[in-house]
Parts: C-alpha cells; structure tokens; sequence
C-alpha cells in the first residue's frame, strides 16, 4: 500500500500486463540486506512514451519515490518478468524548446488545437485516487501559501483552525460525561421554564390586548357620552354667553360712567379706594347678621317699624348688588405668573368662580315671599352668605395698619359680643317657649326684652353671677347646655386674645429678654457700674428711636430687590452728595448702599481717635458729632450733622505710607445713628467696576497732595527730634564676621532672662 501510495504521489505508471501479478513488498524489510542481483528483465514490447511531466515543485521527489518502490519491488518480483506497458498518451514536447502558453487549455499561437489529455490512470480505485489527489493539491497549495507568509507575514490563513480535543483519563472522562448530562438537564429544564414563561406571557399578553380593548371600547362608550353632554353643555353656554352678552350691553353704559372713578380694573391688595368699599360690604353684612337674627327672634315687625327695615334691606341689596357689577368683576388677578388687567378677563374669570355663584344666591329675592307669607326675616337668610366680604376686609385692613393687632382685638371683641347676642336669641325664644313671666328663670317681660336677654347670655356665658335656678326640665337643658357652650367659647376667646396680645408685645418681649440676658452677665463679671448704665442707656435708646435691635435682622429676610429699593429710598441722595463718590457708576453706589450696618453712639462716645487706623467710613443717618482736638479734647473744630460723611478718604489709602491713619478725634454730640461702610466691602465691590476704581484712586490722589504739607511738617518735626543724637554708626565688618552669632545669642538670652523676671 505504501508502495501504491508513493507511485500515487510520483504520477501515473505503467499499468502491467494482463495475467501478471505483483506482489506486495514487505512492510518491514530487514536491516542492511544484501542486495541481490537482479536477474534480467524478460523482454518486452516497446515501451510507451511516458505521460505528461507533473508539476516542477514536485518532479524530483516523484523521481526519487519511484526509484525507492522499483528498489524495494525488485526482491520479491526477480522471477517475474515486466509487463509490457499498455499504451500511454502521447508524450508532452520538450520544455525548452516551445514556451508553454498561459492558458493550458489555449494553443499557442504558431500550434495547432491539441485535444484534451486523457484522464489520469487508476491506482487504487477512482474514490481514493481522488481523495487522494485533492489532498495533494492542497498540500501544494497550502506549501505556496506558506512560502507567501515568509515573504509577507502579514497574509492570512483563508482556513479555520481546527479545534483541538483533549485526551482525558477515564475518571475524567466519566466526570465530564456526568457534567454534560448534568448540563443537558439544565439546558432542558432551562428550555421549558423558557417555553412556560414564553406561553404565560403569551397568555399575559392576550389579556391584556382582551383589557384594552374592552377599556377602548368603554373609553369610545364614555367618549360619546361626554360628546352627547358637551353637545347639551354648547346649548347651555350658548345661552348663557347670550345672556350674559345682553345683561353687558345693559350695563355698558353705567360700567363706562363709573371707570373714572373706581379704575378699569382694580388691585385688591393696594387699592385704597376698594378698601373702603370693602368696608360698606361688610357693614352691611354685619347689618344682616345682627338685625335678622334679632328682628327673627324679638317682636321687632311692628307696624310703624316695617318701612323702616323695608328701607335698610333695600339698602343693603344695593350694597351686594354694585359689589358684585362694579368691584368684583373689575379685580385683578394673577394667571401663570401675569397679573390680568383686562376688563374682559377679570370680568369673566369673576362669574367662572365660585364666589360668583355665592354672590347671586346672596341676591336672590326671597323676600317676594312677603306677599304670600308677610314680613318675615327669615326670607333674609340667604344674605349671610356673604361672609367672605368680610374675611377678605379683615386681611386687607391688617396689611395697610402699621399696629394691626388693634383691629385684631375689635375683631375678637366682635365676636364675643356677636356669640352674646345669639345667646340672647336663644334665651327669649326659649322663654317665649316657656312662657314670659311665668317662672323666675325665663324673661320677666318687663323692660326691654333684648337687653334683658342680653344682660341674662352674658352672665350665662361668662359665668359671672349666679343665675335663678330653671323650674322645668326644659329650662335646665337649656341651662346646661349654655354652660357648657359659654365654658368652651370663652376658652376660644381666651386664647385668641392671648395670641393677638402676645403677637402685639413680641418685639418688646424680645427687647426686654435680650437687655436682661446682657445685664445678667455684666453683673456676673462684676462690669463697672457705669459701664452697665451706658449699656442700658444704648438699649434703651436703640429700641425707642427704631423699633428693633438690629435692622439688618429684618432686611435680611427681604428679598434683594426690596432691600435695595428701601436702602435706595433712605440713602442714595446722601451718598451722591459725597465729592469722593461723584462720577462713579450709580450700580457701584447702589450695591455699596447694601453694604451699610446701623451703628448708634451714644453721647460723648469716641467714633473715631486721632492715629487710629481707618478702616470705615461714616455716614450720619440721625444726630451730630464733633470733630474735637487740644490737650484735653476741648476744642470742637467743626460739627457734623445729619447727612454728613466723614472717614472716606482713609478707605482709599494704604498703610505705606500712613495715609489710613485717623488724623483728628470725632466724638459723638448726643445720641449719633451713623451707617458704616467697611474697606473691605468697598474693594469686594470694586472688584467689578474698574473705571469707578480709576476714578476713586484720582480722588484718592488729589485729596492726599492737598493733605501733603501736614505730613510733610510732621515727617520734618520727626527728623529734628533724631538730630539730637545722630545716626547710629554701623557695626564694623570684622565685629560682624567673627562675633555676630556669639552676640547674637548673648543678647537673646539676655532678653529671655529679663522677660522670665
């Protein structure tokens, strides 16, 4: 076989002679045998001429596999004569002496067509000859390709690796065959889980499509619904907008009339004019509180009485009527940030709310029941409603009083006085119920009926006095019940009382606690005497002249834009006055008007002393100071009053050369109030306006040359004083070199020991 394959691999042979046989050559020759002598061939045919060369790559090593099979076939066959070989293919033209065309299959030029070379012999048989051959030419395929990667090492395999199987042992091998199965199972179970969940959410999924298309189909039910209410909603807005588009036209002219003087439109919160509107509303709601509980209860429908509350209740539907047509409808309000100030809009925002619909129930005329069922208050009812009005008069009026906790108090005293009068109600229909003058507990009937009701609710309700003790079961209900109520109404009013004083006495409470918190601690750490007086004096003074302590407490929780507005308001024209600040960037001035702290001196307090550094500058809000020299500060050179400004030019000047030195003594004239501006704010400001630092630092310059013959002379006067002794003479360089550690060290420890004793 192996002979075969190498003939295979040396190209086509000879085939033998027919009834000839060949036999197979050992597989294991023995070593170094003797070579016998071949025996000579028996004569044969001529023999053919030899099949087309295979390719040059492998010519040789053909020749040379084929000279090992003749040599090793030649032992056994030294009997057996060759075989003629049977007829070959015409034999191929000589290498050198035609150049062979490029394509095979192509004559050449000057050859004529050659036919096609016969197919190759079998071997073996066609299979392996086949497989065989393929394997061959891609051997010699994969050789070029090799010899390709040695010139390019860039050129790739077009062929996949192949994978490389491991040699277990068998214990191995076993456990890997266990983890397979192992992992099979896995996979299996995996892939229904897989399958179950994939089914659950199928299912899942076609109930929800099931839900949504019943909620489609409710939706689309509700939609026509809603589409039937709209279509009779249009209607009714329809003829409402008509309406109220007729009701306009009416009152156009009288709207028109009336816009000089309430406004186009009106700002409820700053408005003084609807302020006192306000306050006719509400007096007349407070009309209808009182007068038709009491004229439902009391005989007050008398007959020379009916025309006259006739008049007054006409008089306060007037009141609601103009409210509603001319105040509410003109107010403005705020949509998306935007304050609305169009007429249609307030107007329509107006009867879109729900104080709208408060208000017309509030004019329904009930009191046309008067002709069927006579003059009876209780048909008034419905005018009650309208007891926003008068909440809403309430906020107003405490935004615009500066002690609002007046009006707090009368409003709670109201409400006392109001709850009495409704006891009062209640007692003379009670004893009307019982009987007038029949027993010692109800009303008597003599005097006045609402008075003596009165008098009898507030001893009730207060519990002031002793009252008769009720002879009926009714009448001790009812005496019962109106302890308990006046118990716990009086702790309503006790409480609200205490709340509205304690809010009217904060800012005193707070004065007082923090005057004695400091007084404690003077007496402490034992303060002198008359320091503690001049701190109480401060305290005193501070709280009296502006309200607080510290304003900066109160400003703080302003937003910025009205602290500046109010820093502007007090302040700006005082600092335009300053000759240093002209010409700076007004911004500049605004943001250092922020900067300002409040800052009281009482009388004959140092501000500033002469050779101190300046690191403020004074602004005079209230009071004077002085500017004071001599020996013992004797001598007022100049006073400075309220809108003065004295320190700025020591803000500018650096301590080189001593111009942030205080260069007279300023004292306080009576109690000062000053705004101090420190250093270093004004140079955090200036830090982003360049040109107003130019400016400043010219300024700064010019009053410093005005200032330079005062220091000059001192600077001379300084220079006198040292002439006395002369200038120190200098230390000689060899003391310097070779003593100047040793005497150095020496007067240090010199100093050490004296400052030890």
């Amino acid at each position: 076989m192996f002979s075969k394959f190498k003939g295979l691999l040396s190209g086509p042979k000879v085939p033998t002679a027919p009834g000839t046989t060949r036999v197979a050559p050992d597989p294991a020759p023995a070593p170094d045998p003797a070579p016998a002598p071949a025996p000579d061939p028996a004569p044969a045919p001529d023999p053919a001429p030899a099949p087309a060369p295979a390719p040059a790559p492998a010519s040789a090593p053909a020749e040379e596999a084929k000279a090992a099979d003749q040599g090793n076939e030649a032992k056994p066959q030294e009997s057996t004569p060759v075989p003629a070989p049977a007829p070959g293919p015409t034999p191929a033209p000589a290498p050198g002496t035609t150049a062979a065309p490029t394509n095979p299959n192509q004559a050449g030029p000057d050859e004529p067509e050659q036919p096609p070379p016969p197919p190759p012999p079998i071997v073996i048989n066609r299979y392996s000859d086949d497989q065989l051959r393929s394997i061959i030419k891609q051997m010699r395929e994969r050789q070029a390709l090799y010899k390709e990667k040695v010139v390019d090492q860039y050129a790739s395999s077009p062929e996949i690796t192949p994978p490389v199987t491991p040699l277990l042992r068998k214990d191995n091998y076993a456990i890997v065959i266990e983890e397979r199965k192992r992992q099979a199972e896995e996979d299996r179970i995996k892939k229904e889980e897989a399958d179950k969940k994939k089914k659950e959410e199928q299912e899942k999924k076609k109930k929800e499509n099931e839900q949504k298309k019943k909620e489609e189909e409710e939706k689309k039910k509700v939609e026509r619904e809603e589409e039937k209410k709209l279509e009779k909603l249009d209607m009714k807005t329809k003829m409402t907008e008509t309406a109220w588009r007729t009701v306009d036209t009416m009152l156009k002219p009288f709207e028109d009339s009336m816009d000089s003087v309430v406004g186009i439109t009106i700002d409820p919160f700053t408005d003084r004019h609807y302020i006192a509107w306000l306050s006719l509303v509400t007096l007349a709601f407070n009309y209808n509180t009182w007068f038709v509980t009491a004229r439902l209860c009391f005989p007050y429908h008398t007959a020379t009485a009916i025309p006259f509350w006739f008049a007054m209740d006409l008089l306060a539907d007037l009141v609601y009527l103009m409210d509603s047509i001319l105040f509410q409808s003109r107010k403005q309000f705020v949509k998306g940030g935007d304050i609305i100030k169009n007429r249609e809009m307030t107007k329509k925002n107006y009867r879109d709310s729900e104080r709208f619909k408060i208000d017309m129930l509030c004019l329904v005329p009930f009191d046309l029941l008067y002709l069927q069922f006579g003059f009876k208050s209780i048909f008034r009812a419905n005018r009650l409603l309208k007891a926003d009005t008068f909440f809403e008069f309430s906020d107003r009026l405490e935004s615009l009083m500066a002690k609002a906790y007046i009006w707090r108090v009368i409003r709670t005293i109201g409400y006392l006085l109001f709850m009495l009068h409704l006891n009062a109600c209640f007692y003379y229909v009670a004893s009307e119920y019982q009987g007038i003058g029949k027993t010692k507990w109800v009303y008597s009937g003599l005097g006045s009926a609402y008075l003596s009701c009165f008098f009898y609710a507030e001893k009730s309700l207060l519990m002031i006095a002793e009252l008769p003790f009720p002879d009926t079961m009714f009448g001790q209900i009812f005496q019962m019940t109106n302890y308990l109520f006046g118990a716990f109404f009086m702790s309503i009013i006790l409480g609200q009382m205490r709340d509205v004083i304690g809010a009217a006495t904060t800012g005193q409470t707070y004065f007082r606690a923090s005057m004695d918190n400091t007084v404690d601690y003077m007496v402490n750490n034992n303060i002198p005497l008359t320091v503690q007086n001049r701190v109480r004096t401060w305290y005193t003074y501070t709280w009296d002249a502006q309200g607080m302590l510290d304003e900066s407490e109160l400003l703080d929780k302003m937003p910025l834009v009205m602290r500046t507005a109010i820093a502007v308001d007090i302040n700006l024209a005082t600092f335009q006055k300053i000759e240093l600040f002209k010409g700076c960037d007004q911004q500049m001035l605004v943001d250092m008007l922020l900067r300002l702290k409040s800052i009281v001196y009482l009388p004959g307090d140092f501000v500033v002393k002469k050779g101190d550094i300046g690191k403020e500058m004074y602004i005079i809000k209230g009071g004077a100071v002085q500017v004071v020299g001599g020996p013992d500060n004797s001598i007022v050179f100049v006073t400075l009053k309220a809108g003065c400004v004295f320190g700025e030019i020591s803000l500018l000047q650096s301590s080189k050369d001593g111009g942030n030195r205080r260069t007279a003594n300023v004292k306080a004239y009576g109690f000062a109030n000053l705004f101090v501006l420190e250093k270093k704010d004004l140079f955090d400001i200036l830090v982003h306006y360049p040109e107003s630092q130019k400016v400043l630092a010219r300024k700064g310059r010019k009053l410093m040359k005005a200032k330079g013959p005062t220091v000059a002379k001192a600077d001379e006067e300084k220079k006198k004083g040292l002439a006395l002794f002369g200038p120190k003479p200098a230390t000689p360089k060899l003391l310097r070199a070779v003593g100047g550690n040793f005497n150095r060290n020496f007067i240090n420890r010199m100093k050490a020991a004296a400052s030890g004793q």
